[in-house]
């Protein structure tokens, strides 16, 4: 096998079988110790000592334990040194660069589960889930729990993995995918809880966040910025970014950009003779439709009703 070529996992059987797990009790959903993982068990020797890519094309979750996980989180250190949770959706892709080799994860406590969107599809989580953005955080901005708060979720993790090693029975799925969705919405209050306890850090972040958007506005030549482009040089994910703002200040990437250039837009409004058009033009609009458009929905008044009402 290429080293560079993409190892696509489709059920969890293949999944185990990949991390040295044991064999699921269900077809659709496995639950493990992490201790359990042997690592990469593979047909081809050439697969565990050169660089892979793998295609996770299932919902997976991972939990460590904090005796064993590192406390950095994107670009400083984090303040909750406990268990910490990433949870990993369909399709991504997970790489290993390098001579890799398989630590021994032995003495590694914790959990992975793993499931196919089909055990959850015909339940309202197949619906919910595709809106939980934490699901495509980058895996720096992991959950970091506190004792308290890994202590339930172990709990849950511990009901999951008892369930699904039951008997297969007519309630066994029901029951399943029931704990799944308290482990989802703990996991949600968790990560607001994880926003709005780092205060400094988070300060830091919009402070960082303003100036980036005034190094992209306040050039010679404006350039229309996208929160994909702010959440790259903060070094995050945009879901995460969003997420945070919205937390710390009650507006979403997007509303931060759109109020600053409706704030640019009002100044060159009453302190030049630009024409809207050209206004457009300097604030990075490619349609000056679409800035009137936008002026007037967050201003209840056009740009030229804006400009001779002042």
């Amino acid at each position: 096998m290429k080293s560079n070529e993409l190892i696509k996992i489709n059920t969890v059987g293949e999944a185990t079988k990949l991390f040295g797990l044991p064999p699921a009790n269900h077809p659709l959903i496995g639950i493990f110790h992490l201790s359990d993982a042997k690592s990469f068990t593979a047909s081809e020797k050439s697969i565990t000592t050169l660089s892979k890519s793998v295609q996770l094309n299932l919902y997976s979750i991972l939990m460590k334990d904090g005796s064993q996980c590192t406390s950095v989180y994107g670009w400083r250190e984090y303040d909750f040194k406990r268990g910490l949770m990433s949870f990993f959706a369909p399709g991504q892709v997970h790489s290993w660069s390098g001579d890799y080799e398989s630590p021994d994860i032995s003495d590694v406590s914790g959990w992975v589960l793993a499931f196919h969107p089909d055990f959850i599809r015909k339940y309202a989580l197949g619906v919910k889930i595709g809106k939980l953005k934490f699901f495509s955080y980058e895996t720096n901005e992991a959950l970091h729990m506190s004792d308290a708060e890994q202590t339930v979720i172990e709990g849950i993790m511990q009901n999951i993995y008892d369930e699904s090693n039951r008997s297969i029975d007519a309630h066994c799925q029901d029951i399943i995918v029931s704990q799944l969705d308290v482990l989802l919405n703990y996991a949600e209050r968790f990560y607001t809880r994880q926003f709005r306890t780092r205060n400094s850090v988070e300060t830091d972040i919009l402070t960082r966040f303003q100036t980036i958007l005034h190094k992209h506005f306040d050039s010679d030549k404006e350039k229309f910025v996208t929160p994909n482009e702010i959440a790259t040089e903060l070094a995050m994910s945009v879901n995460y970014l969003s997420d945070l703002l919205r937390n710390l200040t009650g507006q979403n990437t997007q509303q931060h950009i759109h109020a600053y250039l409706i704030e640019r837009a009002k100044n060159l409004l009453l302190t030049t003779n630009l024409s809207v058009n050209e206004i457009a033009y300097l604030l990075g609009f490619e349609y000056p439709q679409y800035f009137s458009r936008l002026f007037k929905n967050k201003t209840k008044q056009t740009p030229l009703q804006f400009r001779k009402a002042s």
